[in-house]
């Protein structure tokens, strides 16, 4: 039985592909797993400094739930499979590396959820989001009830969840779902790989403290917001990669970080 996902390297990026295209690159139980372990994997692996996830093909980033598995599920086994996607694709929203969505195509329910956790966005000019699952008579249960409102604000998240809306690559980039469009006829991954150069050439150990620093202050105040950051500050300050930096600036020179 073949891996669910393809995993390929470029330089410092790592790249995982959901390689089901016969399955609209949809998230079975085999695939979740996977994820949490390349995920747990990559996290800890300092020669990686970016994760780029994207879909095999250029129909679907993912389609969500694999509907043919889900259909021989009784209630309980459905519950424990939504449940894998906070343990298996958590590691993925709490990874150190930025996390990018290479979205080649539709992004549906869980597809476009496993999208909202990444921390940058990346469309296909023909690709399409959408959040159907209330016309399927439940509702999206992998995050998107709240990480779509703190991306797009309640009334467009509403909008999108209760009248099933399905955007356009355009669209999403309006509303601020999506950092960026690819224009037609360029290769997306290459685009990508381009666009976050200064993520895979930058100093780690400054992105995941911005990271988390980013992350906690979603969740409290800004006072408190603030605090955390100052911790997440601290932690680079007395880094390497900082003291490389300021001697490459002042010797005119590109700085090699190294994550320590």
């Amino acid at each position: 039985m073949s891996e669910p996902i393809r995993v390929e390297r470029r330089g410092k990026v790592a790249i995982f592909t959901i390689d089901r295209q016969d399955r609209m690159n949809s998230l079975s139980r085999d695939t979740l797993f996977a994820f949490g372990r390349l995920a747990r994997e990559a996290a800890v692996d300092d020669s990686v400094h970016a994760i780029v996830i994207t879909g095999a093909g250029d129909k679907a980033f993912c389609a969500g739930a694999d509907l043919k598995e889900r259909h021989k599920m009784d209630e309980n086994d459905v519950r424990k499979q939504v449940e894998l996607y906070r343990s298996e694709l958590g590691p993925l929203d709490r990874s150190p590396k930025p996390v990018i969505a290479a979205i080649n195509g539709v992004a549906l329910g869980g597809g476009l959820e496993l999208a909202l956790l990444c921390d940058l966005r990346v469309a296909s000019s023909h690709a399409t989001l959408s959040l159907p699952e209330t016309s399927l008579g439940i509702i999206p249960g992998a995050g998107g009830t709240q990480r779509l409102p703190r991306l797009i604000g309640e009334a467009r998240a509403k909008e999108m969840i209760l009248l099933c809306r399905r955007l356009t690559a355009q669209e999403a980039l309006e509303w601020g779902l999506v950092n960026r469009v690819v224009p037609k006829d360029t290769n997306l991954i290459d685009d990508v790989l381009a666009w976050i150069e200064p993520i895979s050439d930058g100093a780690p150990l400054a992105q995941a403290a911005a990271l988390q620093a980013i992350d906690r202050a979603l969740d409290t105040t800004l006072e408190l917001g603030l605090e955390l950051e100052k911790v997440s500050y601290d932690s680079v300050l007395v880094s390497e990669d900082r003291r490389e930096a300021l001697e490459a600036f002042a010797n005119k020179r590109k700085p090699q970080f190294r994550g320590k």
